[in-house]
């Protein structure tokens, strides 16, 4: 069976993703195929790129301080946190508010592939020409450039230029590209890392968190719809709660947060699995 995993975009949430690849390394299920959008693009490279769910793990634990943390602990971590603290510096250049070079780099930084057809696993990253409202799906040539595009929020991350085409954050027209995968696998596990949504709040949100926060009711709404017309055969959504898209001292509750899900996906791939070994 040719399994094709879809990674959506969503922020600091979409770390959600690293425990839901752990269960496929832990039944050892290889996905022939990934499609990633904004931070789905991100870990899909890192896990393409030949890393396990766990060593990507690692790499963003090593830039927290977790709560078991000692202080020997947080010593031995001083060079990485202070890397990851300086990919957080502002972008004054008038296009958006944070550096994206810097978290990609941090994030990017411990392997060494450069371009798509170096993957270990075929890769679809997904962003938005500003201009034409168009889909723009990248799974060749030069990686960095179109994770860059792929996570470029309006407001927040600066917009890329790709052969002459400017281009925005994926999730813009499609946050959870598992429709790029439906001709070319046979089993196809959907991971949504949209924010769940309090009806009952009444915190007054500022000025970003109304741009960041409308962005992503615009692509629940087309989500939403595009579940209706199609669905994939597994559909993943983490409860993630009180987490906003850029709130990155929140990783260890995501993680948390999102082990029901990863327990559920594992049962549902179990069954999978035994129904397979019966035939």
């Amino acid at each position: 069976m040719k399994l094709g995993i879809a990674l959506g975009g969503g922020g600091v949430r979409g770390l959600a993703h690293i425990p839901i690849l752990q269960v496929l390394d832990d039944l050892q299920m290889s996905p022939a195929l990934i499609s990633g959008t904004s931070m789905g693009a991100i870990v899909g490279a890192l896990y393409a790129s030949g890393m396990s769910a766990r060593e990507i793990r690692e790499i963003v634990e090593k830039r927290l301080i977790l709560k078991n943390d000692t202080w020997r602990d947080v010593i031995e971590k001083r060079e990485d946190l202070l890397k990851w603290v300086y990919a957080f510096k502002p972008d004054f250049s008038g296009s958006g508010l944070i550096n994206a070079e810097g978290i990609l780099n941090s994030l990017l930084n411990e392997i060494k592939v450069d371009c798509f057809e170096n993957l270990n696993i075929p890769l679809f990253v997904v962003a938005t020409d500003y201009w034409s409202a168009e889909e723009v799906v990248f799974n060749k040539g030069q990686l960095l450039p179109a994770i860059k595009a792929s996570m470029a929020v309006p407001g927040v991350f600066s917009p890329v230029s790709i052969e002459g085409r400017i281009l925005v954050d994926g999730g813009v027209v499609n946050l959870l590209p598992y429709d790029l995968l439906t001709s070319r696998v046979d089993f196809i596990i959907a991971v949504n890392v949209s924010r769940v949504r309090v009806a009952s709040g009444r915190e007054f949100p500022n000025a970003l968190e109304s741009v960041l926060g409308t962005f992503e009711i615009m692509q629940t709404t087309m989500l939403t719809d595009k579940l209706r017309r199609l669905k994939p055969d597994i559909y993943v959504w983490p409860q993630i709660r009180d987490v906003r898209m850029l709130d990155f001292g929140k990783i260890e509750e995501v993680f948390a947060q999102t082990v029901p899900a990863a327990e559920e996906l594992r049962k549902a791939l179990l069954t999978l699995l035994r129904k397979a070994d019966s035939c």
